[in-house]
């Protein structure tokens, strides 16, 4: 019965390291970023995660820009000012907070330029990923699409 209790205190700990990676597996990928507006699809955002276990999402495709076929982030600062959207990082630094959710995040609106409080979570089935950004009380979200 010891033995027992000893070799379920040792597997709790990997139990919970395989849960967080299955978490940051989940909504690693290539998503269809649609519109909460008007419902067209976007761009198509990769997912991956970085070295520390956070992810981060950069734009690969552009699909529908009022901006052209390849828009740059002239309302953004710093570095990505008119800088191509398409390769820009827009999500960075969400860390796994449950089986399906991430928060503490950041992402940008290449749009606009604005950058807000950033979390997700996968929606049973896998296929579907709401993400929302935030500045203070005011939020908005979008359900992306795994491609």
């Amino acid at each position: 019965m010891r033995k027992t209790f000893k070799t379920l205190l040792l597997a709790l700990p990997l139990c919970l390291a395989a849960l967080s990676a299955q978490a940051a597996d989940g909504a690693a990928g290539r998503w269809k970023t649609i519109d909460d507006k008007t419902g067209q699809v976007k761009s198509i955002v990769e997912i991956s995660q970085a070295a520390n276990g956070t992810l981060s999402g950069k734009v690969v495709d552009i699909l529908d820009s009022d901006k052209g076929p390849n828009p740059v982030c002239d309302g953004c600062e710093g570095a990505n000012r008119n800088k191509p959207v398409k390769g820009m990082t827009i999500l960075w630094n969400l860390k796994a907070d449950g089986a399906s959710k991430w928060s503490g995040g950041t992402i940008l609106d290449p749009a606009n330029g604005k950058t807000y409080k950033s979390k997700m979570e996968l929606q049973p089935g896998g296929n579907k990923l709401d993400v929302s950004g935030c500045i203070a009380f005011i939020c908005r979200a979008q359900t992306w699409v795994r491609e």
